[in-house]
């Protein structure tokens, strides 16, 4: 379980879609938002898509190979376990993990 807090009434989640294409989505997986679609899929380290920006984390899992999936998302006003979230694989050192960490804290997400 990566969602330590959230705010009442569920206010701190979101029904967002999936982008086709994602692949498998774990709990608990670290979201940028595509600019020309508004749908979501992991976020990479450098792009330029607009999904570069962490804003969200998949409180359920999915599978968005071959079509996209609308799933419960985290979006604002929560406390995370960071040792249990899931990054895109080119997040994939302690610099990149904490420039996620702080792309998140703008978006009201606070990895603990």
């Amino acid at each position: 379980e990566f969602l330590l807090t959230e705010a009442n009434g569920q206010r701190s989640r979101a029904t967002a879609t999936i982008a086709l294409g994602s692949g498998i989505i774990a709990p608990g997986t670290v979201l940028g938002r595509l600019t020309a679609s508004g749908k979501y899929a992991p976020s990479p380290d450098t792009g330029s898509d607009g999904s570069e920006t962490a804003v969200a984390i998949a409180l359920y899992g999915c599978d968005a190979t071959d079509a996209d999936r609308k799933i419960a998302i985290i979006t604002r006003d929560a406390e995370v376990k960071g040792p249990v979230l899931t990054f895109d694989p080119s997040v994939d050192d302690d610099t990149k993990r904490a420039a996620k960490a702080a792309q998140l804290a703008a978006a009201g997400i606070i990895v603990r």
